[in-house]
């Protein structure tokens, strides 16, 4: 089957591949990706059921901590059934132990040993691209021509991460928003409001969360009550827009002493300083009901909701900056990067293409919704993770790029120093840990590292 013809095909075979898939476990102004509107024919015809033969051109070597192919007995991904049985791609996993990867990768490119595609986390922007580990991806999405509108929703992002105009991470979609968890039923009984109803109406900011928090501790002055559980500085930074280390398509920007961080880091500082801050550490939202909210990925709704069936959970963004203009988030961006010197560029950027159309196809979305709501049991038939309708609704709209703007902080992608976690000690870690856990006040943490932040962006920018 001629490329063309897959690729029409491959929008109309969604529904073909997503229902073995879906059983499976995990604008650009500058840019050559395409962005017109997606043309859906009547080519279903074109795909029979009947996988293409593998195709040399679109093996890829993929180097990693994980494998991107099932383990035995598990269904594949929606993309990878795509990859394989339209476009005959296949994926050859080496595996590498976390902290090896990119000690791993360097030796590889040096050693001229195959290695095509890997992960992209924060430490490929800026650290790993701006450091040559990597090549842009735009020549290989212009050679296979129109793209179907495929990436129309995501051109702004992309263009966050565009390199002296060329485009080394292309994101197919963003998870795992930095979310707060909380319980209905503790909200309704305390008379303090519902999140979720402010964050609707347009009234979900830091002044609604410290009042909530304020009215939850003084409904029981003598009680151990908190505000806020979890991990919160990083999606409090975030929340105002603004960035520690901006980037502006060729070089990066030291903005310690920008107001607004400042503000931000006074908001943590603040949720510490008045005891509202719980620091136990825990996985799921507290069973004893003592803390409103529990922060972290919504990796925890799922198993937090397995260990509190009767609380009636729902989640929400942390809370806009009250300055700021939109709902600002973090997230992860979700995306693979073309290694240096590869020479499956093509297949790289099909693979993404697979990957997008997984996220956006409405047939495959609904299919991953069905996946999602299968409530996961213990062999004794207890709950072992469930996820409600309307938390996954929810969910949805919290990533909705109509409704959120996700932030990139690029100080959470260069190297230990700034981001590290040390010895996992205060004094130790990184600059943008500390900034989150503000353990002291801003103008300490501006001063004593401000000149590390610019030591650090000379490394890029020279």
């Amino acid at each position: 089957m001629s490329y063309t013809k897959r690729l029409s095909a491959l929008l109309c075979a969604a529904s073909v591949l997503t229902a073995a898939a879906a059983c499976s476990s995990k604008k650009s102004s500058s840019s050559n990706i395409q962005t017109t509107v997606p043309q859906t024919t009547a080519a279903a015809s074109e795909y029979d059921g009947t996988p293409a033969e593998a195709d040399p051109e679109m093996e890829i070597t993929w180097l990693a901590d994980y494998d991107l192919n099932p383990q035995q007995g598990v269904q594949r991904s929606a993309a990878l059934a795509v990859f394989e049985d339209i476009y005959g791609g296949r994926i050859n996993c080496v595996r590498t132990a976390p902290n090896d990867k990119y000690n791993t990768l360097s030796s590889m490119i040096n050693s001229g040993e195959t290695v095509d595609m890997f992960p992209c986390e924060p430490a490929a922007f800026p650290n790993g691209t701006m450091t040559g580990l990597f090549d842009p991806l735009d020549p290989y999405f212009a050679d296979m021509g129109v793209d179907e509108g495929l990436w129309s929703d995501m051109s702004d992002v992309m263009d966050m991460f565009a390199y002296n105009g060329q485009h080394y991470v292309v994101p197919y979609s963003v998870s795992e928003p930095l979310l707060l968890t909380y319980s209905r039923k503790l909200t309704d009984a305390e008379g303090i409001g519902d999140p979720r109803k402010l964050w609707q109406e347009g009234k979900w900011d830091w002044n609604a969360m410290k009042d909530m928090i304020d009215k939850f501790r003084k409904n029981q002055p003598d009680a151990p009550r908190y505000g806020i559980n979890g991990w919160y500085g990083q999606a409090a930074l975030a929340s105002t827009g603004h960035t520690v280390v901006s980037f502006d398509g060729s070089s990066l920007k030291n903005n310690i002493a920008d107001a607004e961080i400042g503000k931000a880091v006074g908001l943590i500082g603040e949720i510490r300083n008045n005891g509202w801050y719980s620091s136990t550490l825990r996985d799921t939202f507290p069973s004893d009901l003592n803390t409103l909210f529990f922060a972290s990925g919504s990796w925890s709704l799922g198993i937090s909701n397995a260990a509190n069936p009767e609380a009636d959970l729902m989640i929400v963004p942390f809370p806009k900056s009250p300055d700021a203009d939109k709902n600002y988030i973090s997230c992860n961006f979700n995306s693979r990067m073309l290694v240096k010197n590869s020479q499956k560029g093509k297949a790289v950027a099909t693979y993404l293409k697979c990957e997008r159309l997984a996220a956006s196809d409405e047939t495959m979305k609904a299919a991953a919704k069905e996946q999602a709501l299968v409530q996961q049991k213990n062999a004794s038939g207890s709950f072992r993770s469930f996820i409600t309708e309307e938390q996954y609704n929810a969910l949805q709209e919290y990533l909705d790029l109509s409704k959120v703007t996700p932030v990139f902080d690029c100080g959470w992608g260069m190297g230990e120093r700034m981001s590290g976690n040390g010895n996992y000690t205060a004094d130790s870690r990184g600059v943008m840990q500390r900034m989150a856990e503000a353990g002291k006040s801003y103008e300490q943490l501006r001063d004593e590292f401000s000149h590390v932040i610019d030591e650090e962006i000379a490394k890029y920018n020279g």
